[in-house]
């Protein structure tokens, strides 16, 4: 009887342990599986996706942000300066020596003009206190405070400009991967299709009925596809790895790109209709947010002819000991206790301040030049862009109208060819015309993208 219990008893812990191990093992399964779904989840993006982690990961684009919060803190260290500034302080002293004062020697009935050599004071001295100052009144303040604000709005003008400079960067490279990965489809497509050609004519040579040069024709072509073929998986490879340089993203782990390429031309065609705000471009509001810093600078210089005023009160206490015994409760410390004002007033300075001010001018008017060229600087840039975004537009309508019609053309000889009342020379010269105006195509597909790129942010749309 005991017997059967320790087996029943033993039954019963391996159904356990076996469930344990069940569970155990479905927990590691789905965790496994989250892990890998977050790893491919992390490794694949969209455009948007892409250009979110470039913002989080680019060095340059994070050295832009960094700026903007040390112009917040250098705003903060500045508003500082017009609070109250306490210190506290200790000093102790040990005079080996006691300092020597001398005394007219008629106090002491010697002749006039002679001294006598006297030393005062204690071995050991002791001060404690803290003392309180408060800036009243400063021009140099008051100017100071509202150019760390102009300071910061000219950092974050800045971290845009770097964010409108960041995603163009990674559009064009993003654009460039997706582009000749749809070329890698067609030229697949391509080598197919010519291969069961070549293979068909070559079989058509061997029982009699096709000339080699025929067959050699078609080898060649089919040679060239497989070679090109070969040349877009590399510029692949290139075109990635700029893609993670521009992204930060670590060189040495793979990559994949959600987006398609899904060509619509009504995408395009609201851009043509933009006007130019040279107002929403960041060099502009850069050049302006500085403009205003050089005219605070000469109302700075202006108004430093003001006095500056403050205020300042001190409470200490004083010990005088012959032996150091500065914290004995017994013996008695000295209170000391001031308040007082300071009145800064620059009377005459050799007219540097004259000459200082008319140097601040000269950079303001320069800055006012400079914004104008900036202006007929983007105007230019806007009309450049425009043009070649209309041309874009233009060629890609007439490489897609030419790609659509080579390979009609392609196919109507291919069927002439199967059908034997067309020529073997005739059908690659129709491959070659369909290759050819495929490749167009696909640049005139870049070049389009490049240029709405290039025309948004020409107009300051870009990024928001």
């Amino acid at each position: 009887m005991l017997l059967k219990n320790n087996r029943k008893k033993m039954m019963v812990d391996m159904i356990k342990t076996k469930t344990h191990l069940k569970i155990l093992f479905l927990v590691a399964a789905l965790s496994s599986a989250r892990r890998l779904s977050a790893q491919q989840q992390s490794t694949s993006f969209t455009l948007p996706q892409a250009i979110e982690f470039a913002l989080k990961n680019s060095p340059s684009y994070l050295n832009a942000e960094l700026d903007q919060q040390t112009a917040n803190y250098r705003r903060k260290e500045t508003g500082g300066v017009g609070l109250p500034q306490i210190n506290a302080s200790i000093d102790v002293k040990d005079y080996i020596d006691l300092p020597t004062s001398l005394l007219p020697g008629q106090f002491f009935g010697g002749p006039a003009g002679t001294y006598i050599p006297v030393k005062f004071g204690t071995k050991y001295n002791a001060n404690a206190g803290i003392s309180v100052s408060q800036l009243l009144f400063s021009t140099d303040y008051i100017f100071g405070t509202i150019a760390s604000k102009e300071v910061l709005n000219l950092s974050r003008i800045s971290v845009t400009r770097s964010k409108a400079d960041l995603a163009a960067q990674v559009s064009k490279a993003y654009y460039n991967v997706i582009i000749n990965k749809d070329r890698i489809k067609l030229l697949d497509a391509n080598i197919t299709r010519l291969k069961k050609v070549f293979e068909d004519t070559k079989a058509f040579n061997q029982q009699g009925f096709a000339e080699l040069i025929d067959v050699e024709r078609l080898e060649v072509q089919y040679n060239n596809l497989v070679t090109e073929k070969e040349k877009t998986v590399k510029l692949i490879g290139l075109s990635e790895t700029l893609l993670k340089f521009q992204m930060g993203y670590k060189l040495s782990d793979p990559i994949a790109l959600s987006d398609s390429l899904n060509i619509e031309i009504s995408q395009f065609e609201d851009l043509s209709i933009s006007k130019l705000d040279i107002s929403k471009r960041p060099d502009y509001q850069l050049m302006q947010s500085q403009q205003k810093l050089l005219d605070l600078d000469v109302k700075r210089l202006k108004w430093g002819y003001l006095p500056t005023l403050a205020a300042y009160g001190t409470y200490q206490y004083n010990a005088q000991r012959q032996q150091f015994d500065l914290l004995d409760p017994s013996k008695k410390w000295f209170k000391i206790a001031l308040v007082g004002a300071t009145l800064n007033l620059n009377i005459f300075d050799g007219a540097q301040r004259y000459y200082k001010i008319q140097q601040a001018k000269i950079s303001a008017l320069k800055n006012q030049n400079t914004i104008r060229n900036i202006e007929m600087v983007a105007e230019m840039e806007a009309t450049v862009a425009s043009v070649s975004y209309s041309n874009a537009y233009s060629g890609l309508l007439a490489q897609k109208r030419n790609m659509e019609l080579a390979q009609h053309v392609y196919d109507v000889a291919q069927k002439k060819f199967e059908n034997g009342v067309g020529g073997n020379l005739e059908l690659v010269t129709a491959e070659t015309s369909l290759k050819e105006a495929q490749t167009n195509y696909y640049n005139a597909v870049y070049d389009m993208l490049v240029a709405k790129i290039d025309y948004q942010k020409a107009i300051g749309t870009l990024v928001k």
